[in-house]
C-alpha cells in the first residue's frame, strides 16, 4: 500500500498544492516555516479524525478556534484533502483508490461537507463511487466484493451517521465487505509519526509491555525488552547493526529492577561492567531507536520522521538514509524531512521534494523536474551539495 498523490486546499500554509507520483521513500527539504511539519500534521489530523471526530481533531491541531485556525489564512472556502493510494484489494493486481474529504463549518461547528471514496473496477472508464457522504448522510456500496461489471448493478445502502462531524470511513472500516475502506482505514490507523526525543528515552520506565516504539520514544526500553524476548533474531540483527555503527558498543539489554522499572544497559567492549542509558551519547540512543523502529516485526505502512539527523554523527546519515529506503522497499512508505546536506547526499533525485514559501503560502517543487538540478546530478553531483549551494531556489538550508 502506498500513497501516490496528495492534494491539499486551504489547509494551513497549503492553500492549493498537489504532490504527484510520490515515491516509496520521500524526502522533504525547505527553510524553517516552509511547511514540512504542516504536511506531516495532515497525517496526524486524519488519524485523529478517524479515531475521534473532526471537532476533536481540529481542536487538537488548531486549538479553541479549530476550523478557523487550520484553514489557510485569508481563505473563505472549505478545507480539502485528497489522497490517491495504491492498494491490493485481493484481485491479483493493485488498485488506485481516491479518497476525498471536504471539511466546512456550519453554525460555528465543523462538518464533513463531502466524503467520497472511488476507484476503477477495470482498466478503463470513470472511477465508481463506492462511498459518498455529505453532512452525516450518504450511501455505501454493499456488493463491492462481487464481480460487478456495470456500475448500475452496484447496490447502494443509505446510512446516517450519529453526527455530521464523523468520518464515514471510521465505521465502515470495521467491515470486510468494504475492502477499499478497510485498506484506507488500516493505513490511517497504523501510520506512524516519529518525533523522537532523547530526553524521553533515557529515563527508567515502569515495567510494562510495548511492541512498537511510541512517537517520542519514551518506551524504548520496553520495546527492546519485547524484541529480546519474543523476536531474538530481529534483536540480534539490530544489535549487529548498532555494533557496526557505534564504536565500542558490544551489547544492549533491558533490565528490570527490583523496584519494577525497566532500564537500558549498554556494554562497551573495553569495560567489564555495563553502563546505563543516561551515560551513553545522544547519537547512540537515537541510532538504537531508529533501528528498533525500522526493524519492527510488524512494520507501519507509512512512517513519517522529522529531522532524523539531529544528534547523529554526519558519517552515519548515509547509512540511515539507506535504512529508510530499505524499509520503504519492504512495503512501508517513508516520509522524511531534513535540514542536513549530509543526509540529502544519500538521497536519489526522484525522492526529493522541496517546499517554498511565496506570498504566505507553500509551493511544492520536485527535484527531478528542475532541469538544472537534474543536469548536475547526471554529471555526478550530490543532492546535499547542490542544496547547500542554493540550487533549490527558495529552499535554502540556512
Amino acid at each position: 500500500m502506498r500513497i501516490e498523490a496528495i492534494r491539499l486546499k486551504n489547509f494551513r500554509a497549503f492553500q492549493d498544492v498537489n504532490l504527484r507520483d510520490i515515491p516509496h521513500f520521500c524526502v522533504l527539504v525547505g527553510a524553517n516555516g516552509s511547511g514540512k511539519s504542516t504536511l506531516f500534521s495532515v497525517f496526524g489530523f486524519l488519524r485523529d479524525a478517524m479515531t475521534t471526530n473532526l471537532t476533536a481533531a481540529l481542536g487538537k491541531l488548531g486549538g479553541s478556534r479549530g476550523f478557523q485556525e487550520v484553514r489557510s489564512r485569508g481563505s473563505t472556502g472549505p478545507i480539502e484533502i485528497e489522497l490517491k493510494l495504491r492498494a491490493d484489494l485481493g484481485r491479483g493486481s493493485s488498485t488506485l483508490i481516491t479518497y476525498s474529504l471536504t471539511i466546512d463549518e456550519e453554525h460555528g461547528k465543523p462538518v464533513v461537507a463531502r466524503e467520497i471514496l472511488r476507484y476503477r473496477r477495470g482498466s478503463r472508464g470513470q472511477p465508481w463511487h463506492f462511498l459518498d457522504f455529505s453532512h452525516g448522510t450518504g450511501e455505501a456500496v454493499t456488493n463491492e466484493l462481487e464481480s460487478v461489471t456495470n456500475e448500475k448493478d452496484l447496490k447502494r445502502e443509505a446510512q446516517t451517521l450519529k453526527s455530521p462531524d464523523i468520518l464515514a470511513i471510521k465505521g465502515l472500516a470495521q467491515f470486510e465487505r468494504f475492502p477499499a475502506v478497510v485498506a484506507l482505514g488500516n493505513l490511517i490507523e497504523n501510520w506512524h509519526l516519529s518525533d523522537f526525543h532523547i530526553s524521553r528515552a533515557r529515563p527508567e520506565q515502569e515495567a510494562g509491555y510495548a511492541e512498537h516504539l511510541s512517537r517520542e520514544g519514551e518506551n524504548l526500553s520496553l520495546v527492546v525488552e519485547y524484541l529480546h524476548k519474543h523476536h531474538p533474531d530481529v534483536f540480534a540483527n539490530i544489535l549487529e547493526k548498532i555494533k557496526n555503527r557505534v564504536p565500542g558498543i558490544s551489547n544492549v539489554e533491558a533490565k528490570t529492577t527490583e523496584e519494577g522499572r525497566v532500564l537500558l544497559k549498554f556494554q562497551d567492549g573495553a569495560f567489564e561492567d555495563p553502563f546505563l542509558a543516561r551515560y551513553v551519547s545522544d547519537g547512540t540512543i537515537k541510532m538504537l531507536a531508529y533501528l528498533v523502529l525500522l526493524y519492527d516485526p510488524s512494520p507501519h505502512p507509512l512512517l513519517c520522521v522529522e529531522e532524523p539527523e539531529n544528534q547523529l554523527y554526519p558519517s552515519l546519515l548515509w547509512d540511515l538514509a539507506e535504512e529508510f529506503r530499505a524499509y520503504a522497499m519492504r512495503g512501508g512508505q517513508v516520509f522524511v524531512s531534513t535540514h542536513s546536506p549530509d543526509f540529502l547526499n544519500a538521497v536519489q533525485l526522484n525522492e526529493v521534494f522541496w517546499l517554498v514559501k511565496e506570498n504566505g503560502y507553500t509551493l511544492v517543487k520536485r527535484a527531478e523536474e528542475d532541469k538544472q538540478v537534474s543536469a548536475y546530478i547526471a554529471e555526478g553531483d550530490q543532492m546535499g551539495y547542490l542544496w547547500k549551494e542554493g540550487l533549490f531556489q527558495g529552499a535554502h538550508p540556512l
